[in-house]
Order: structure tokens, then sequence, then C-alpha cells
């Protein structure tokens, strides 16, 4: 089987790391994942074959909003697709996940229809 896309998962919650990685997998997606945001920022700039980035927006240290703005602001990564992933689930939390430059918006707990349909409109 042809590989899909390669998804970055970022997320300090190794189980929603697990959840996400295992339904990606299962429907062809390489995927690497990171638990801290500069991690995740050095694996980016490193390798330019991720098509897309899964940010939690939630992190202690660098948090997913701050490492949405850094990836927008480095040149070599800037074009990266980056939905962002948060249990703040108010409207207004959608907006600022926009506005600091993600792509699109998906609520925790994840609806994997909803979450692969914004890979898929992403890709």
């Amino acid at each position: 089987m042809l590989m899909k896309k390669k998804i970055l998962i970022v997320d300090d919650d190794p189980r929603n790391i697990f959840a996400l990685k295992l339904t990606l997998k299962a429907r062809g997606y390489a995927v690497e994942t990171s638990t801290m945001a500069q991690q995740a920022l050095d694996m980016l700039k490193a390798d330019p074959d991720f098509s897309m980035v899964l940010m939690d927006m939630m992190m202690p240290g660098i948090d997913g909003y701050e490492a949405v703005r850094i990836i927008r602001n480095t040149p070599e990564i800037k074009d990266i697709p980056v939905i962002a992933v948060t249990a703040q689930a108010m409207p207004e939390d959608r907006e600022k996940c926009i506005e600091v430059g993600a792509d699109d918006y998906v609520s925790k707990p994840i609806d994997v229809d909803l979450l692969l349909m914004a890979i898929e409109k992403l890709s």
C-alpha cells in the first residue's frame, strides 16, 4: 500500500498520541510524534517530508499557540498545514487558533471523522 502523508502529532499527553497514532496509521498515514513543542519545531526543520502537524494547543513550556506562531515565522516551515487540537471547545478558542496561524481546528475528545476530513481538506 502506498503511504499517504507524513503527519507530526504534537501532544504532551502520551495517551492522546497513542490513540491518534493508531487511528492515523490504520488509515495509511506515516506518523511521527513529539510531546514538546520545541522538539517538534526541531523535527519539522530537520525533515522536509512532513506534510502536516496536529498541534495540541495546551502544553507546558511553549504552548501550541506560541509553536504555531513560530512555525508561521520560520521561512523553511511556514507553509506546513497545522491543525490545532484542543480541549478548549468554545467558538472564541477556534478563532484564537486560526488567528495565530492554524489552518483548521479540532476539539477534544477528537471526532475521528472530523479530523480525517480536516486532514484530507488540507492535503
